[in-house]
């Protein structure tokens, strides 16, 4: 018998390799983008606080490292981290000293607080000509100095519903990928100007992008993804749950044929008697048995407990 081929790795694009950035960016949506940025080949440096008096020994200056080590060793492996205070004379002087190797400032703080700290962009840009800064923001423009979360741009944005808090932290996440995305923009633009540019992100922009299927009433309630197509809902199963996700004509006909249904349209999964047919056939199921149908049938659904 013939040795199994093995599969070939998929290719490994770099596009930041040789890019040196300098983070002073704490919490999430910061460290977050910075190891996406490592991922792509960059060199990563944090300077963060110093630990706050009394922290036990090899404790992070970074809120994240206080409420969730487990989140910020896993943001911060594989790059250099350092502790300045910035408020200091030693502190600027480290900073400077990284700051004068960097390609790539990233922040995450207020335009005052930069201000206050010597570190405006038309300062930084005449002391390092060929430096770009990604300055992340919650609001972009006049509301920077606004007071915000993540939870307070989900809610603006309608993402928001009921009593619940959202599952994850979507306006963060989003506005990390964003960060990531700026890094190249400003990379791009330095190796074709051969200047450095600043970009500003902001995290209630991030979650006006997530929102916007939202936006164009696709995820609302009577929509096709909103609930009203009997093949793209959450239905409950014998043992658990099911995210069932056939939407498409050619699922739609796969579900329909499974639970015995004569589909003679698409449009027939929007009807109440399918929605009521589709529920009672999962309802007899159980996770296992969905599973298999999901192989056999190629139907899109995820079992949950």
């Amino acid at each position: 018998m013939p040795e199994p081929i093995a599969a070939t790795p998929a290719k490994i694009i770099r596009p930041l390799k040789g890019t040196r950035i300098l983070s002073l960016a704490l919490n999430l949506p910061g460290p977050a983008a910075l190891m996406r940025c490592l991922d792509m080949g960059a060199t990563c440096v944090k300077l963060e606080p110093p630990a706050p008096a009394g922290a036990p020994v090899g404790s992070s200056g970074d809120p994240m490292g206080l409420y969730n080590r487990k989140a910020y060793d896993q943001m911060h492996r594989g790059m250099r981290v350092l502790a300045a205070d910035l408020k200091t004379e030693k502190g600027q002087q480290a900073l400077h000293k990284e700051l004068a190797k960097a390609d790539v400032l990233l922040t995450s703080f207020r335009p005052s607080a930069l201000k206050k700290l010597g570190m405006e962009w038309k300062a930084l840009r005449k002391r390092y000509p060929r430096l770009s800064m990604v300055a992340i923001v919650g609001a972009p423009g006049e509301r920077a100095e606004e007071p915000g979360h993540d939870l307070t741009y989900l809610a603006e944005n309608g993402l928001v519903t009921g009593l619940d808090l959202p599952p994850t932290l979507y306006a963060d996440m989003g506005g990390s990928l964003m960060t990531s995305e700026a890094v190249l923009q400003t990379r791009l633009h330095q190796h074709q100007k051969g200047k450095g540019v600043y970009l500003e992100v902001a995290l209630s922009e991030a979650a006006a992008y997530l929102a916007l299927p939202r936006s164009w009433g696709l995820t609302l309630p009577g929509s096709a993804v909103g609930g009203s197509h009997a093949g793209y809902r959450v239905y409950p199963c014998k043992d658990g749950r099911v995210a069932l996700a056939a939407l498409e004509p050619h699922f739609s006909k796969a579900l329909a044929e499974a639970a015995g249904l004569r589909q003679s349209h698409p449009l027939a999964m929007f009807s109440p008697e399918t929605h009521a047919a589709v529920a009672a056939f999962v309802a007899g199921k159980t996770r296992k048995q969905l599973d298999a149908l999901a192989t056999s049938k190629d139907i899109p659904l995820f079992t949950l407990a």
